[in-house]
């Protein structure tokens, strides 16, 4: 007897396996070690280093999921989306998935989103022994890939950010937690005049003098090493926060709006640079993730409305930038 409909579509819903399967793959880089051409389960093995058996069985299942396919001499190649699980394709995934990065280990987390629902915070530490950015901070590679995650995600937005942030009088752009610096380069490089000052942990802040200079950017763009909870690179015309409030809870968002707040010159801005809830209205899987690695949340527009009274801002307008992320501008009250 077959499962009714219903209970299909929920077992598929449900399902395991295939997410946990791409994800060992891009782990692996099965995609990589094809980009030559198709490739034998026993030289995939060898390349990869894992037991050939146990892979003609993941491969078997990732081949039904569409992410591969077995020709007909009996070796394997990337479907077009496998391939997006190459690291060297513009929209590559595999940053995003490979369960050795940032990212994937967060993910591990969310078999733990039982106890994060129970407990109303979050559950990282529990499975690695640290928080979130403690963990990442500590290891090299881990920052390095989760601030090219960030880069990576930031590309698509920044033409819209500079044709929606009104640029022309602004003299001196505060990045507040600016990762590596694309975005803080992305600006200044279009806005005549203009110079830029990053502030980030010391990983992402050496990351960032490098990009500046790798750009032509040295003489106008500065990394500055520090904390957002601590006092801001004074009189900015505009203070950035791209994806930045969303990793901390209320009472933590608030600082980081007070103190830019404090800093901002009169007149000036703070722009946000994140999904609000009833914008981009599918992103509730990352509040979920928030939750789960960090203890932040997506809010919606008047929840962040309210966050910026109570720091001595007012909200001045909000533009949606695609599917991802909304520019939420704030002035001093």
């Amino acid at each position: 007897m077959s499962n009714p409909p219903w209970s299909q579509e929920l077992l598929e819903k449900s399902d395991l396996i295939t997410p946990m399967a791409i994800r060992v793959a891009a782990t692996l880089g099965l995609s990589d070690h094809m980009a030559a051409g198709a490739v034998t389960i026993e030289a995939l093995a060898r390349e990869a280093d894992v037991d050939a058996i146990a892979l003609g069985r993941l491969l078997g299942h990732l081949v039904n999921a569409g992410i591969y396919r077995r020709i007909p001499d009996g070796a394997y190649e990337p479907t077009d989306l496998g391939a997006l699980l190459r690291d060297d394709v513009p929209q590559s995934g595999r940053d995003w998935l490979r369960l050795d990065g940032p990212t994937g280990r967060g993910e591990a987390a969310v078999f733990r989103l039982l106890d994060a629902v129970r407990s109303g915070g979050p559950v990282y530490s529990a499975l690695y022994g640290q928080e979130f950015w403690t963990d990442v901070e500590a290891d090299g590679a881990l920052a390095e890939a989760f601030a090219r995650r960030m880069a990576a995600s930031m590309r698509w937005v920044v033409p819209e950010l500079l044709a929606q942030g009104d640029w022309q009088s602004v003299r001196h752009v505060v990045d507040v937690g600016g990762g590596s610096g694309d975005l803080l380069a992305a600006v200044v490089d279009a806005t005549p005049g203009a110079q830029g000052t990053l502030i980030d942990l010391e990983a992402p802040a050496a990351a960032a003098e490098r990009d500046f200079a790798d750009a032509g950017l040295q003489e106008r763009c500065r990394a500055v090493v520090g904390s957002f909870f601590d006092p801001l690179p004074a009189d900015g015309d505009v203070y950035l926060l791209s994806n930045v409030l969303l990793n901390w809870p209320d009472d933590r968002a608030a600082e980081v709006l007070r103190r830019c707040a404090e800093a901002v010159r009169p007149g000036g801005r703070v722009m946000i640079l994140e999904g609000l809830l009833d914008v981009q209205t599918d992103q509730t899987d990352l509040d979920l993730r928030m939750l789960i690695y960090l203890g932040g949340r997506m809010r919606t527009t008047e929840q962040l409305r309210e966050l910026a009274a109570g720091a001595g801002l007012a909200l001045r307008r909000v533009v949606g930038l695609g599917p991802v992320r909304s520019l939420v501008e704030l002035t001093r009250a």
